[in-house]
């Protein structure tokens, strides 16, 4: 029996082609996608392909998009034994954390991909990462869905979509996820580590709450962080701060980090390093953030942090207080020694 996987472009590098008289890039009428790459039909699965009516350029999408992208995979999710996303590569893994966030339970395989080059050109990427990912999506034993999370796949590896984060806009290996192995590689063999899949409890459901009253904050030496209480006053704010949890030791940093917590603000802390995470105690200069009721973002990429934040901050469906909340891995985007 061939698995049924719906394909959906959002737009991206993957579905450009140059405009030879501008020299820009520009969207192909994604319809025609089986004729540009005919190995699509030597696939063993049976494709359908649900273009965004307007492509989307990757830095234009958000939560209104990840919420489209969400309700569809929902609104088909019996009639398909699997989901492709293809995406544009600068802001995939926001997309593909929010998404398995929202996507709870999943049973079947959500996969995202794109490419640092375009279908069109003689070099692209684009064939074999969207080719594998196909046969990714489609991967059962027995009847059962072998992935039952979302994932990124880029460059002849499979990632933990919500441990996966962008670092070289330059080389075709565009994707890292450092602080969770990767789940597969594809070679002559298409591998998968079994062991190091989510394996979901209960039955899929669907939320898509999301509270964009978040901002994102990076420290550097310097800087006036009185400025923070300058801010529009936000729900939530995601520090990124030096190694495992340090900042400027000072009563001045702490009168203001009181002062946000004072104002109803959550304030949740990251680390600027890719690889490790946040650790309070460890240094002197990390005990201030206990003082004032911050929360540990432990090993977590930026762009789960910040999603998960946007997920959980005063969503109806979480019972529990947001800090006991946002400390719980919901879907392994912390690691157990964080746990």
């Amino acid at each position: 029996m061939k698995r049924k996987v719906l394909l959906i472009y959002t737009g991206g590098t993957i579905g450009m082609e140059k405009d030879y008289n501008t020299g820009s890039l520009v969207p192909f009428d994604f319809s025609t996608i089986f004729k540009r790459i005919p190995e699509m039909n030597l696939i063993e699965c049976e494709v359908s392909v649900h273009p965004f009516e307007n492509p989307v350029d990757s830095s234009d999408m958000g939560p209104r998009e990840w919420r489209m992208i969400a309700e569809w995979i929902h609104k088909n999710y019996d009639a398909f034994d699997g989901f492709l996303i293809l995406h544009g590569t600068d802001t995939m893994s926001y997309t593909a954390s929010a998404l398995s966030f929202m996507l709870k339970n999943l049973g079947k395989p959500v996969i995202l991909t794109g490419s640092q080059l375009p279908i069109g050109d003689l070099r692209t990427d684009a064939k074999e990462n969207l080719l594998t990912s196909l046969y990714y999506a489609s991967l059962y034993e027995n009847d059962d869905a072998v992935i039952k999370e979302v994932a990124v796949y880029f460059e002849y590896k499979l990632l933990r979509g919500n441990r996966s984060l962008k670092y070289s806009a330059e080389f075709f290996d565009a994707y890292q996820s450092p602080n969770y192995p990767i789940l597969g590689q594809s070679g002559v063999h298409l591998n998968i580590e079994k062991d190091l899949l989510w394996k979901p409890e209960g039955e899929f459901e669907l939320d898509t709450y999301l509270n964009e009253n978040v901002l994102f904050y990076r420290i550097f030496p310097g800087m006036n962080f009185e400025s923070l209480l300058e801010l529009k006053t936000p729900e939530a704010i995601v520090l990124q701060v030096f190694g495992s949890g340090t900042i400027f030791n000072s009563d001045k940093t702490q009168n203001v980090l009181q002062e946000l917590r004072n104002r109803g603000i959550e304030i949740v802390v990251i680390s600027q390093c890719i690889s490790g995470g946040i650790s309070f105690g460890k240094y002197s200069n990390s005990n201030i953030f206990t003082k004032v009721g911050a929360i540990s973002g432990k090993d977590m990429t930026a762009e789960a942090a910040i999603t998960k934040v946007m997920h959980i901050l005063k969503n109806p469906n979480y019972h529990k207080p947001f800090s006991e909340t946002f400390t719980e891995t919901i879907c392994g985007e912390i690691s157990e020694d964080f746990q």
